[in-house]
């Protein structure tokens, strides 16, 4: 069964014309038609597909009201995409709603999150069921949600990575990680990426090596980074090195069994193991792809040898899978199996509970036990079987629609139609990507690729936004959109954002030549 539920709803009148800016809508019932309005253009916009789903009438705060308690009492740190930040209302699958009535294709899934769909039916029955029958207990006690959980989680994964720790976030998954390794290999040292992300808590930003999230002030201690074996902006790379339908345009002379970039890159990664951690180390961080920094994606067979040298050291190895978890990837459920690896830990949230706050570390029985004899690790909330059963409904919705092939299949074709404007435009410097977790990074001109100034990224950003269509930021100059919408997109939904893009480069070439 493949969305099959999607398509026995009655068609209703959601047509958006085209093109779409935004404007503030009177509600004039809540079965009135939403629709947008038509702004005078040389350009003929993309028409955005039609949707069957009318969203609930807006009756909360005004826009001017949440500005200002935003102001007042919440985190001064800018955040929020957009000059006009978008208050968002309601979700259903891909398909956002703000306020004031306009309707978005969500192609960033709440920073990779949202894996099955905004509100997905099955999941929301499930919540609503599990809120009547039981809202929280901790640990302390057993209830089936929890273990119910864990046998389905365990399945998915291969031999000994069976044993489950449930958290709370991604951040808090990669802290645990770190604990374990630790006291696994009685040792301190831990190497990641730069560019990598892991979390903003005290200890796991000392694993993430993006500048605005180091502080002044020391914390993390005991992290070293090391190069980023970036085959589109490192040294070296090029036409024959990646896991992606995709490759980058620069040439190599890589054969399809020796990569030599990948030989380079491994150099380096000796050298910071000869240079800039002790003799032993605790272990290796690392994202099968990098997210934050903008979809980044290694040589192929990297991570294999790196892993071997780790090992080597007595650390252990660690996938956070936190992005590229659970299907997203199309061609394996989980990110590192693309690496033909087999880590000593995962750590995952985000898609793991669609949305809903829940994480997880997997290891083996032998480093839980290592763990065990340190601390007597306890989570309040970690279990909770809200979380559980979202989770249970979660990875059933993902085996029922067939969203994992679905992920392949839509995501081959994403990425192969972006590629086209890799090709169409000079500011398109590299597009990557697998399944559906793509990059598309924009560049002064190809052969410099100098990162295209904030500014004009920010442009090309709100001409997406003011046609319908949400997309996501990365990389180290925010010169990366990143592309993740949920699982069940469909591909009328790819031509509508491949055509949106298109007519926001268009726009943006000619404010250049102006």
């Amino acid at each position: 069964m493949t969305l099959v539920w999607r398509h026995l709803l009655r068609p209703l009148c959601l047509v958006t014309s085209a093109p779409r800016i935004l404007e503030m809508r009177p509600f004039l019932s809540l079965g009135a038609s939403w629709t947008s309005v038509t702004k005078l253009s040389l350009h003929t916009r993309p028409r955005m597909p039609p949707c069957d789903f009318i969203p609930e009438r807006y009756q909360s705060l005004g826009y001017n009201r949440v500005l200002e308690i935003h102001k007042e009492h919440l985190s001064p740190v800018v955040t929020a995409y957009f000059q006009k930040p978008l208050l968002l209302h309601q979700g259903h699958m891909e398909w956002l709603f703000d306020a004031e009535g306009n309707r978005y294709l969500d192609f960033f899934s709440g920073i990779v999150t949202v894996s099955v769909g905004h509100c997905h039916p099955k999941v929301n029955a499930v919540a609503q069921k599990q809120l009547g029958r039981l809202w929280h207990t901790s640990t302390v006690f057993f209830h089936p949600p929890m273990h119910e959980y864990a046998e389905k989680l365990a399945a998915l994964l291969p031999e000994p990575l069976k044993v489950i720790f449930l958290v709370n976030s991604g951040s808090e998954a990669n802290e645990l990680a770190m604990l374990m390794a630790r006291a696994h290999s009685n040792n301190i040292d831990i190497i990641s990426f730069r560019g990598a992300y892991h979390g903003c808590s005290p200890y796991t930003l000392g694993l993430t090596n993006v500048g605005t999230y180091k502080m002044e002030l020391p914390g993390g201690t005991g992290c070293q980074p090391t190069m980023c074996p970036d085959v589109f902006r490192g040294p070296w790379g090029g036409s024959h090195c990646r896991d992606s339908p995709v490759q980058t345009i620069r040439k190599c002379s890589c054969a399809p069994d020796c990569c030599q970039a990948k030989d380079q890159y491994i150099e380096q990664f000796k050298d910071t193991l000869s240079t800039s951690v002790a003799k032993s180390i605790a272990g290796f961080f690392a994202e099968p792809i990098q997210g934050v920094n903008g979809v980044v994606q290694y040589p192929k067979g990297f991570l294999k040898e790196a892993f071997e040298l780790v090992r080597a050291r007595g650390g252990v190895c660690i996938a956070d899978e936190v992005q590229t978890g659970f299907g997203r990837l199309g061609s394996q459920f989980w990110g590192f199996q693309t690496h033909d690896v087999l880590p000593d830990i995962v750590t995952m949230a985000k898609g793991i509970g669609n949305g809903f706050p829940m994480a997880a570390v997997v290891t083996t029985p032998e480093i839980a036990k290592s763990l065990a004899k340190r601390l007597q690790y306890f989570n309040t909330f970690g279990g909770n079987p809200m979380a559980c059963a979202i989770g249970s409904a979660v990875l059933e919705v993902i085996k029922e629609e067939n969203l994992q092939e679905n992920s392949q299949e839509v995501g081959t074709y994403m990425l192969l139609k972006f590629a086209k404007l890799r090709d169409e435009f000079e500011i398109v410097g590299d597009v990557r990507g697998k399944g559906l977790m793509i990059g598309i990074e924009m560049v002064q001109d190809k052969m410099s690729r100098r990162p295209l100034p904030r500014e004009e990224v920010n442009q090309i950003h709100e001409d997406c936004k003011h046609m319908g269509l949400l997309v996501g930021r990365g990389g180290i100059f925010s010169q990366t959109f990143r592309i993740a919408p949920s699982m069940c997109i469909t591909k009328p939904e790819v031509d509508f954002a491949t055509e949106v893009f298109r007519s926001a480069l268009t726009q943006h070439m000619e404010r250049r030549a102006k």
